[in-house]
């Protein structure tokens, strides 16, 4: 179906940009990524539950004889980044000019090259993003996890593990482009299975697949169409506060992060913060991690209305301790929550713009996108996007 049209007119594509001369033209997949519960926990030590999207990113890849790498995005007119691999890996005077989504495949090539991988010869890459970018679907992730896994499998190093895999592609973001991105978004671009959500403790690298027992119900993803270009900063600082919040809780506990606490432990020795806003932050990472463990109790049992409600508390605690969503985050998920047959709408992701995610009966999904979108033109003046929230598998060749 799909699949195959996709991977035809990416070869085509990749041989009008590179030619038809060379070895064998390989094509790859990794997906974007959806959190139904669980955000802002990973970094303070906590669980999450998201799944991997059957919408992501292609990629035809091929070796080259010589020690040149080209790097392309699919569309018109993109140009072709190219490079060259020295001993010292890639050429370095290009890293002042990394801009864009080309520095994130670029670090990777990087990571494995100062990791001690020594690539004995170029290639070239053609990527292909089918997903919305500022959606908040993880892109980032994904494409540096579809780098590594090109990279795996185009110089067969099979000692690299899915969560060596996870760990490369995320090195270099922890020193540069993104210090507190916990391990999540690459760990579950690798492990995704479809019909199941992965339920990650990132500390430690443990996890389980739960299966998606949706019953009559679907995962609809509603993009507020906004992006705040200052977010990133912003969740700095919420890291430095939950951090500020940690060292006081440290004091009169044995913790190592924010969410090793129960909320009965966390309400009995909050006081010990003495700082209104961090104390609100760590109430959220706290109570956030025990709403991700009950809602994935109750979906393990098909309590599905259950899953909803905790959904629900998750946005508010987002929106009012961890203050991380927006009027039309907010306009979006408090507007759900008055339709019937949804059952839960929140904000997912970093937050601050991006999407909901909601959990809405089959029989009323039309209903829904038909209410959500009068309303939010009404207020707002914007269309938003809906895209169904479907299970897919991890990184892979296709």
């Amino acid at each position: 179906g799909i699949r195959t049209m996709q991977k035809e007119q990416l070869i085509s594509r990749f041989q009008e940009l590179y030619g038809t001369e060379g070895g064998v033209i390989r094509t790859f997949f990794a997906p974007g990524i959806v959190n139904l519960i669980g955000d802002h926990t990973d970094y303070n030590g906590g669980r999450a539950f998201p799944f991997a999207l059957n919408m992501g990113i292609y990629a035809a890849a091929r070796l080259r004889e010589d020690k040149t790498i080209h790097l392309s995005f699919s569309g018109d007119g993109a140009p072709v980044h190219s490079f060259r691999l020295d001993d010292n890996g890639l050429e370095s005077d290009l890293e002042e000019a990394e801009t864009g989504m080309l520095r994130f495949p670029r670090a990777v090539i990087n990571n494995f090259i100062s990791g001690g991988y020594i690539f004995s010869r170029g290639f070239d890459i053609l990527y292909d993003i089918s997903m919305p970018i500022h959606a908040g679907f993880a892109s980032h992730a994904s494409l540096e996890v579809l780098t590594g896994f090109i990279l795996r499998e185009l110089f067969a190093l099979s000692e690299i593990s899915s969560q060596d895999l996870a760990l490369i592609c995320r090195e270099k973001r922890i020193q540069e482009t993104d210090p507190y991105c916990g391990i999540t978004d690459t760990a579950v671009c690798v492990l995704g299975k479809r019909g199941h959500g992965v339920f990650l403790a990132p500390q430690g690298y443990r996890y389980e697949y739960i299966p998606l027992n949706l019953n009559n119900t679907e995962v609809i993803l509603t993009n507020t169409m906004v992006y705040d270009k200052h977010a990133h900063d912003k969740y700095l600082i919420r890291h430095t506060e939950c951090e500020k919040a940690l060292k006081k809780l440290k004091v009169v506990t044995n913790i190592n992060y924010l969410c090793d606490l129960s909320m009965d432990t966390f309400n009995s020795c909050k006081d010990v913060i003495m700082n209104e806003e961090y104390t609100k932050r760590a109430r959220h990472a706290v109570s956030e991690n025990a709403r991700t463990i009950r809602a994935v109790s109750a979906i393990r049992v098909g309590n599905l209305k259950r899953f909803g409600e905790l959904m629900n508390q998750s946005h508010i605690s987002l929106r009012d301790d961890y203050e991380v969503t927006c009027p039309e985050l907010d306009f979006l998920a408090e507007t759900a929550w008055e339709i019937p047959g949804v059952l839960g709408s929140r904000m997912t992701g970093g937050g601050l713009g991006g999407y909901t995610v909601t959990l809405v009966e089959k029989t009323e999904v039309e209903n829904y996108k038909t209410r959500i979108a009068e309303a939010y033109r009404s207020k707002f003046g914007l269309t938003p996007e809906f895209y169904p929230g479907v299970s897919d598998d991890g990184a892979r060749e296709i």
